[in-house]
């Protein structure tokens, strides 16, 4: 009957009607191989499920044979009698006599895998064409509240939920297959020059630490408002972009010390992210330019530095209050256009939950976007830095530094981050507890405060693969910069 269909489909008379794309053939091949030997099912059964099948009838006989074979008991033609249409009719034959042609018919079960494919990419394509039809059907026939920016966002949204699930491959790999992973993690870092398995922050004490960004991880950094989190991330965002070779080469990974960078600024505009980034390459602080108050030699070195900084690979989007749905889809065209390496999200409580069922809930709604982030981490194979603030209790306590139990709806940040680091200058709270000038109080707060002058420190809090601990920086709050801190034996003499 199906191949009547097709053969009456071919004549010229009938050229101006497409069919959707299938395989009958494929389709018969796959099944009579699954009633011969049930052990094929394995093969498939990772991806290819009764509904990418094109024959509806084949649906439903790969459904049961599916449903006995987890089951374990035997699939065949006569077990398969009692849960299909048996008695009804294809042209001249049975449908219980067709399973038992397809079942004769079987040649060999060694293709069962490729034909699971045909059958799931032509799938795909079908399901293509559907979301095509509905995408012109909206667009003819939209209703007024839904803008076309919305039609675009629900369309690439579809795209992209169809883009991640078209994969057949994944499950269990051999032992070995991971060892070699491993080794070839250690040869890289042996062969770069940082020595770090991991893209470089190039802040050398956070890199020694930590090993560099790890590939796959989810790295917490979080912070009370004005310890500067939002700056370290700049930094190390710029750090990395700006060693991002020219010829950038994900093959080449060895001689890469730097990378595409993401950064979804969902507080700050794009210019004020550049603001910060130049002030802190150019030694003039930003408050100043945007005042204007600079001088010619200041401006002239202001564009030498833009001039440097034009080409390098950093993206900034600063869209406000993106769902999870819509950070992925980005995060994905991203990386398939420019080969992302590195993303930065500034910061996870003003993003939103995409399904209905968290929404109004927070704690459930930043659960769903900790697990999308490390979702994402692990599907695009990049390390992810999610900004994130802390809850006041940090303020009501004598030692200021964060705790892990300080993270805003810490439970699942706290067990999806891979990597959790606070941000934390004592300067910060010193300077604002100044005494009355001239009390024995002031002096004491003058030595306080002149130990903590221009420091910073990153509490490594987690760390699953590393030493926790905490590095001590250098902060420049005039450049919004963070460095390696110069160690006292190699500061010059000072009078």
């Amino acid at each position: 009957m199906a191949q009547a269909i097709i053969h009456n489909l071919s004549r010229k008379d009938d050229f101006s009607y497409r069919q959707l794309p299938h395989n009958i053939e494929a389709e018969q091949a796959l099944l009579g191989a699954l009633l011969v030997n049930n052990h094929a099912f394995d093969r498939v059964s990772d991806f290819l499920k009764p509904q990418h099948f094109f024959e509806s009838l084949h649906a439903r006989m790969y459904a049961v044979i599916s449903d006995l074979v987890h089951m374990g008991k035997l699939a065949n033609p006569v077990t398969l009698k009692s849960f299909i249409p048996s008695d009804e009719k294809i042209g001249d034959i049975t449908v219980f006599n067709y399973t038992m042609r397809l079942s004769a018919e079987a040649i060999t079960v060694i293709n069962a895998a490729d034909y699971g494919h045909i059958i799931y990419d032509l799938y795909m394509r079908r399901s293509l064409i559907s979301l095509g039809e509905d995408i012109i059907n909206t667009a003819y026939d939209a209703p007024i509240d839904l803008v076309p920016r919305k039609q675009i966002e629900n369309a690439e949204q579809r795209l992209f939920q169809l883009a991640e699930t078209g994969q057949y491959d994944g499950g269990f790999e051999n032992f070995s297959e991971s060892l070699d992973k491993a080794v070839s993690m250690a040869g890289i870092a042996l062969k770069r020059s940082s020595k770090l398995s991991g893209i470089p922050t190039h802040i050398h004490t956070l890199d020694k630490r930590m090993g560099g960004l790890q590939c796959s991880d989810l790295i917490v950094l979080a912070g009370r408002p004005g310890m500067g989190k939002t700056s370290l991330a700049t930094n190390i965002a710029f750090n990395i972009a700006m060693a991002c070779k020219a010829e950038h080469n994900p093959g080449n990974v060895e001689k890469n010390e730097g990378g595409v960078v993401g950064f979804f600024s969902l507080e700050m505009s794009s210019e004020q992210l550049a603001t910060r980034i130049i002030a802190e390459q150019a030694d003039i602080s930003s408050s100043r330019i945007r005042r204007g108050d600079i001088t010619e030699d200041d401006f002239f070195r202001l564009m030498h530095k833009i001039q440097k900084m034009q080409q390098i690979p950093l993206y900034i989007d600063q869209t406000g209050g993106l769902s999870i749905a819509q950070l992925t889809a980005r995060a994905r065209r991203l990386k398939r256009q420019r080969n992302l390496d590195v993303l930065i999200i500034d910061y996870v409580q003003l993003m939103n939950a995409s399904s209905q069922r968290a929404s109004g809930n927070r704690v459930q709604e930043i659960t769903e976007i900790t697990t999308g982030l490390k979702s994402l981490a692990k599907e695009l194979n990049i390390p992810i830095i999610a900004l994130s603030q802390l809850s006041r209790q940090v303020e009501t306590r004598d030692d200021k530094r964060p705790q892990l139990s300080d993270l805003r709806e810490s439970g699942s940040i706290e067990q999806d981050a891979d990597v959790v680091l606070f941000v934390y200058r004592d300067e910060y709270y010193i300077k604002n507890c100044e005494p009355i000038i001239g009390t024995d109080e002031h002096l004491k707060w003058q030595t306080r405060m002149k130990n903590a002058f221009g420091k910073a420190e990153v509490i490594i809090a987690k760390q699953r693969h590393g030493p926790t601990g905490t590095v001590m920086l250098s902060f420049q709050a005039e450049f919004t910069r963070f460095s390696d801190l110069a160690e006292e034996d190699y500061l010059p003499d000072r009078h």
